[in-house]
């Protein structure tokens, strides 16, 4: 008794200490509130509004960017909102602007960003930068787009003198306080004329599309000397290309390899994978293996969205479309309703509009054309002067989908002169014309191309664009044609998917056709009114032919006749051009295409609304 006394006074009177600071229980627990805290800040749970910022989408809320390189944080600090950082993958410097390739959906509204410019560093380091101090310069976006199923675009004008072209971007107003890594930032501008830029899966192959090796125009390259090279992490640096594979096929700026084993068996999960091409020096005494800067993330022919809905439509048919159509396109906008509700009547089931930077809202059109039930896709395609290789690439794209696909211009178009010059009383001459006549060769063991004369008009008097269209206000044309255009079978193409002005090498034992002129040949508007026509000064779309403002090829047929390499109006340019009237197309359309009542044509410009119920009345023929 007496020691069980003396133990509880001793408890009694032993002085109080505080429980040890970090014992293993608290440390838990403080860990678990920090990783919680952690999951909060994430994108993937809102806080408040003043802090949340939401991921990448349409809405007018936009996410700021940054250079997936530097890891670079647009946070502000103190009582400022933070905001959720996303990356900008790829900085590429093209002749008149900088393109941003940006992880994530479209931003659909440029004026709420802004394209920030530092002064050159040599050593890659920048300094902390307020909106004070010297050295920063802020310009208003140019444009955005979607691109592929992993990024989107932002367009932003040059850098001015002495400044980076190592653009940054921020949400318009917001403070430009950020903080800088103490360690110097790598931050990656690539230069447009050695780059890789484009990759895309072919079966157990991949299709990489380059600038920069310089291989020889319009025919087949040795590809033993390039290899392409894989990263397998997802956004992985020029560093972290792990595996290689030797390139089976080369032509002008495409190259194709096979997969490594390891993905072979489930390409799929090549989506995504950085790939680059790798080439061996011409010093013969020294060989190096380089590698050109990339820009390119492995992914399918088409997004998502398109893959999904084009099963969907081909399960409902239970087939091909038999006749699709590839073009590209700059500032063409107002040229396509005609063009493609023409053609549709013809037999053309698919569009592929590979847009090449154009600003003309030609989005919108496309749209509507395609609420009104002609199947159109537009392809964003920011690369300049690549048109053979976006061709290339459309021929891939559209193979599981048509039989047949044409590739010619927005100002081309077919013409069917036995056809059209059906007797009235039998309804509407043309339907359906142009896709029986490629339907013919569809099981041909021989035929893989057919070839159709185009023949040039000439602004035909005019000086202002024919209200109408081209198809009614152009009537008088050159004698002799100028070259052919073609319809292709894409399966049917040669592996290297060479193409020159708008024609393919095809498979060993396979050839074209050439289809006589009184059955058909294409009406091609090339020489139009002065205002239309000098567009074409700014740039060309293929990548072999000469812009006219440079000093080169003054007499070659791509350029027009007479013109010098500057935008100036020749003298009488609307009669130039002009040695034969040839009224059969226009005669055509006027008959059968004209509301009988009013005279208008289908494609000008009317609401949505009355397009659909003129096109439910007749006024339109049916397709």
């Amino acid at each position: 008794m007496d020691s069980e006394q003396r133990r509880k006074r001793k408890r009694l009177g032993k002085p109080y200490l505080p429980p040890k600071f970090c014992s293993v229980r608290s440390l838990v627990v403080c860990l678990s509130f920090f990783v919680f805290l952690l999951f909060l800040s994430s994108d993937r749970f809102p806080l408040s509004p003043t802090s949340f910022r939401p991921a990448l989408s349409s809405s007018p809320t936009f996410t700021l960017f940054y250079s997936a390189a530097s890891n670079s944080i647009l946070d502000s600090f103190g009582t400022r909102r933070q905001q959720r950082v996303s990356r900008v993958e790829e900085r590429i410097l093209f002749p008149d602007h900088v393109l941003l390739l940006v992880a994530g959906a479209r931003l659909r509204q440029p004026a709420l960003l802004d394209c920030v410019y530092y002064i050159s560093s040599t050593n890659g380091s920048r300094e902390l930068i307020d909106e004070g101090r010297a050295g920063l310069v802020v310009r208003p976006a140019l444009s955005t787009d979607g691109y592929d199923e992993f990024r989107s675009i932002v367009r932003c004008p040059h850098p001015p003198a002495n400044y980076s072209a190592a653009v940054d971007l921020r949400r318009r107003g917001d403070s430009v306080n950020e903080y800088w890594p103490s360690s110097p930032i790598k931050r990656v501008v690539h230069s447009w004329d050695k780059v890789v830029y484009e990759a895309v899966l072919d079966r157990d192959t991949v299709v990489v599309f380059v600038k920069g090796l310089n291989l020889r125009p319009h025919r087949k390259s040795d590809p033993t000397q390039l290899r392409c090279r894989f990263g397998l992490k997802r956004g992985e640096t020029d560093e972290g290309f792990v595996l290689t594979t030797p390139a089976i096929t080369a032509a002008q700026e495409v190259v194709r390899c096979p997969l490594p084993r390891s993905i072979q068996i489930n390409p799929e999960k090549a989506k995504g994978i950085r790939v680059t091409i790798g080439y061996t020096s011409r010093n013969q005494k020294y060989p190096r293996r380089n590698a050109l800067p990339s820009a390119a993330r492995i992914n399918s022919s088409k997004s998502r969205v398109q893959i999904n809905r084009r099963r969907n439509e081909l399960k409902k048919k239970k087939k091909k479309h038999e006749l699709c159509v590839c073009t590209m396109v700059w500032n063409q906008a107002p040229a396509l309703r005609e063009w493609i509700m023409y053609h549709a009547w013809l037999g053309i089931e698919g569009w592929f509009i590979y847009d090449n930077n154009s600003d003309d809202g030609i989005e919108e059109v496309v749209q509507e054309l395609d609420l009104e039930g002609y199947n159109v896709s537009r392809q964003s395609w920011p690369w300049i002067k690549t048109q053979e290789a976006g061709f290339s690439h459309c021929a891939l794209k559209a193979r599981e989908e048509c039989n047949w696909v044409g590739f010619f211009d927005v100002d081309e178009f077919f013409y069917l002169p036995n056809t059209f010059r059906q007797p009235q009383g039998l309804g509407f001459p043309g339907q359906n014309s142009l896709g029986e006549l490629v339907a013919n060769f569809s099981s041909s063991t021989s035929i893989a191309e057919i070839r159709t004369t185009c023949h040039s008009f000439g602004p035909s008097g005019l000086s202002s664009p024919p209200p109408k269209g081209v198809t009614v206000g152009y009537t008088c044309r050159l004698q002799s044609p100028e070259r052919h255009k073609s319809i292709v079978r894409p399966e049917l193409l040669d592996v290297t998917l060479l193409n020159v002005v708008h024609h393919f090498r095809l498979k060993e034992g396979y050839r074209y056709l050439n289809v006589p002129e009184n059955i058909a040949l294409i009406n091609h508007y090339k020489y139009q009114v002065w205002d239309t026509f000098r567009a074409k000064f700014y740039r060309r779309v293929a990548t072999y032919v000469v812009d006219w403002q440079e000093e080169q090829n003054k007499g070659s047929k791509d350029r027009a006749p007479g013109l010098g390499t500057a935008a100036i109006e020749p003298p009488n340019w609307k009669r130039q051009f002009c040695e034969v009237w040839d009224t059969g197309l226009r005669d055509f359309v006027l008959a059968y295409f004209a509301d009988p009542a009013t005279g208008s044509l289908p494609w000008e410009l009317r609401s949505l609304s009355s397009s659909l119920t003129n096109s439910k009345q007749g006024v339109l023929p049916a397709r």
